[in-house]
């Protein structure tokens, strides 16, 4: 689900598998990546720090990368994860 919504919401971005994860990658370097744990995946991004989150959907406490952690399909806000897409698509 999370492949197809990076696609249709940046399709500029390049898939590739980065230090054992599906990334998605930029003309500046990666952008967002996810992580399967058990129970939940991650939908993270590199520069996730620097990102406007106005829901609160980001984890983490790095200096750079956040995440969130979607458990269902029926999680994933395709306006407010669209929005972080884009963002983190266009930074430097």
């Amino acid at each position: 689900m999370l492949r197809r919504f990076v696609k249709r919401t940046e399709p500029r971005l390049t898939e590739a598998v980065k230090w054992g994860n599906g990334c998605w990658i930029g003309s500046h370097g990666p952008v967002a990546y996810v992580y399967a744990a058990t129970g939940y995946v991650q939908f993270g991004f590199f520069r996730g720090s620097s990102l406007r989150d106005p829901r609160g959907l980001l984890e983490g406490t790095g200096q750079y990368v956040r995440h969130t952690k979607v458990h269902d399909a029926s999680e994933i806000d395709q306006q407010a994860f669209a929005s972080l897409l884009r963002q983190a698509a266009g930074a430097r």
